[in-house]
């Protein structure tokens, strides 16, 4: 039995997420395999090589798949897919893009976003909002599976020797064409990855206000920025700034909820956190059930008291 992960990468080094989806592999049993599919991804392909657990990496390298367009992706994994009892994603934007297109190929029932491997065959994944933990069961022959990443620790990036096979690139499928990518670019880590996030709710009243005194925190911290989804639609910040069941699924060391009532909604994206500190007036906030620590007060006044005392 042998296990395929399909690395998230910039063609020059592996993303964390990657990392994340080999641990969960290696729950599986079985050889642990990396395929890297991209145009000039050597770098990312010798990345994998030395990651530990891994016994070899797969470099599908071309045109038809510089820009990782699913249809593509996915005819690519299933070139190869025969040879492994279980085919593992990373949850991210471009995993979901492309498992399901594998998994209808080989008609088979995909499990979304596991949390934790019982057996080869027996999953854990969070339902309603993580209010409840599923166990799933599948008898397919090859299981297609997306990975929670904050479920898994991270797979140590160094001490694997494995070797790099490569095969030949897919043609296109001319079903779908790159336009364009529009690409947000900060000096903050990003929110996936952070150590540290400091969100901000509704509460803050403005973009303006987000900025004014959240900002001066996450710098202190080195910290990224999050957001509650009522923020967000309310303007005060980015879309890609969203931490919740509808936005980023995060697990930091630290978070730093301020003015986030802690609707389930939020809940779902960030109650993995090793540490949760809330910051929030009203003392019924359900957001004070799940934090380690709470400072029943006004934000305007605490947080720029907070950063002071940093």
């Amino acid at each position: 039995m042998a296990v395929l992960v399909i690395a998230e990468h910039d063609n020059a080094a592996i993303k964390p997420a990657t990392l994340n989806t080999i641990t969960a592999a290696k729950a599986c049993g079985g050889d642990v395999a990396v395929l890297v599919v991209g145009q000039n991804a050597q770098g990312a392909a010798d990345a994998a090589a030395k990651v530990a657990g891994v016994s070899k990496v797969i470099l599908a390298d071309g045109p038809s798949l510089a820009e990782g367009l699913a249809e593509n992706v996915a005819a690519q994994v299933l070139s190869i897919a025969s040879g492994y009892s279980h085919i593992l994603f990373p949850a991210t934007a471009a995993g979901k893009n492309a498992a399901p297109r594998v998994a209808a190929k080989l008609d088979v029932a995909q499990i979304s976003d596991i949390t934790k491997v019982d057996s080869p065959d027996t999953f854990e994944r969070p339902i309603y909002a993580g209010n409840a933990i599923a166990t799933v069961q599948s008898g397919d022959a090859t299981k297609v599976i997306t990975v929670r990443t904050t479920g898994f620790d991270a797979a140590a990036a160094e001490g694997g020797s494995a070797s790099v096979e490569k095969i030949d690139a897919v043609a296109d499928s001319g079903k779908s064409s790159f336009v364009g990518r529009e690409v947000t670019k900060s000096d903050r880590p990003e929110l996936t990855a952070a150590k540290i996030i400091v969100s901000g709710g509704r509460a803050m009243g403005s973009s303006d206000k987000f900025n004014e005194v959240l900002t001066p925190l996450a710098d202190k911290l080195g910290a990224a920025l999050g957001a509650s989804r009522a923020a967000v639609d309310a303007g005060y910040a980015p879309n890609d700034w969203q931490v919740g069941q509808t936005g980023k699924i995060v697990a930091p060391t630290l978070y730093i909820a301020a003015g986030i009532s802690g609707a389930i909604q939020h809940l779902a994206g960030m109650k993995d956190s090793k540490v949760i500190v809330a910051i929030n007036k009203d003392p019924e906030a359900p957001i004070f059930g799940v934090a380690d620590y709470g400072i029943e007060g006004d934000l305007f006044i605490v947080v720029p008291e907070l950063v002071a005392a940093l």
